[in-house]
């Protein structure tokens, strides 16, 4: 048998819960210390969609590092990606070639200038590659759904236009390995959520923001099994749908906005508050 879903009543409960939460976390004022604001930093949507993408794929570690490291290639790029990719120079690029964050290196970092390059030359936005099937919130099938069609297309395509990508490719996980792709994730978040607030751009239009899937980092992963929205002990895909799809019965237009909320509790800055009453209780199937 399989585990049951959460009542309509624990539904209510952590709409209750999570909300205020929402309200909390999704305001300008995040922006600063967080990753996001590299691509706030821009307004012509190729330029938010190149810093956004180098931002998500450099995150991990420290925020500060990662926001410290982001902005070094903007200034690379003289603060003008889009231009920067379509018209640099071999002279232009010898800065990248000593990059390093984690493990990505000067190498990985001159296979992004020449997928960016390429892909830019020819199409006007990232956004195209997500648009064929349009993505859709009640379209799965094989686990896959459209937005884990469209990584596995984005990956698919930086292969093709970069043969030597090799170690590069690792920064683009792909659910078709079973990846869990929470920095892409989080990047699609920022591209197609239209958000009031102003915290996410929402200028992939072709995207409804129903679609989404939640990025499941260590907070929002501790967060949602504390309260009991996440069964899975795996931390991959498939944890990211059964997430997603609490999350959407929490707010089915919405889904990705509970992101900020479940984040928001898993910060050790809030630790030490009380933790929330609510767990949602599930059957366990026979024998476990």
């Amino acid at each position: 048998m399989a585990a049951r879903e959460p009542r309509i009543r624990e539904i209510d409960e952590l709409r209750r819960l999570l909300e205020p939460l929402v309200l909390r976390f999704n305001r300008p004022d995040f922006i600063a210390d967080d990753p996001i604001s590299i691509p706030h930093r821009f307004t012509r949507k190729q330029d938010i969609e190149i810093a956004g993408l180098w931002t998500a794929v450099l995150s991990w570690g420290r925020r500060k590092t990662i926001c410290d490291k982001a902005l070094q290639l903007m200034e690379w790029m003289d603060f003008a990606p889009w231009q920067f990719v379509c018209n640099h120079t071999e002279a232009d690029r010898k800065p990248f070639s000593r990059f390093v964050h984690r493990t990505f290196n000067g190498e990985d970092a001159n296979c992004f200038l020449d997928y960016f390059k390429s892909y830019y030359s020819g199409c006007n936005s990232l956004e195209s590659l997500f648009q064929e099937p349009r993505a859709s919130a009640n379209a799965q099938a094989g686990g896959q759904s459209d937005i884990g069609n469209g990584l596995v297309r984005l990956r698919a395509d930086f292969e093709q236009r970069v043969p030597h990508a090799g170690h590069a490719l690792k920064h683009l996980s792909t659910p078709a390995s079973g990846s869990r792709c929470k920095r892409l994730l989080m990047f699609l978040r920022w591209m197609v959520r239209r958000d009031d607030a102003g915290v996410d751009f929402g200028i992939w239009r072709s995207l409804d923001p129903a679609c989404l899937l939640m990025p499941l980092d260590v907070h929002v992963e501790r967060s949602a099994r504390e309260l009991g929205m996440l069964r899975r002990k795996q931390n991959d895909w498939k944890a990211v749908l059964e997430l997603s799809e609490t999350c959407r019965r929490l707010d089915p237009l919405d889904p990705v906005r509970y992101d900020f909320a479940l984040f928001g509790l898993g910060l050790d800055a809030i630790g030490s508050a009380p933790r929330p009453s609510i767990v949602i209780h599930r059957k366990s199937r026979p024998g476990k």
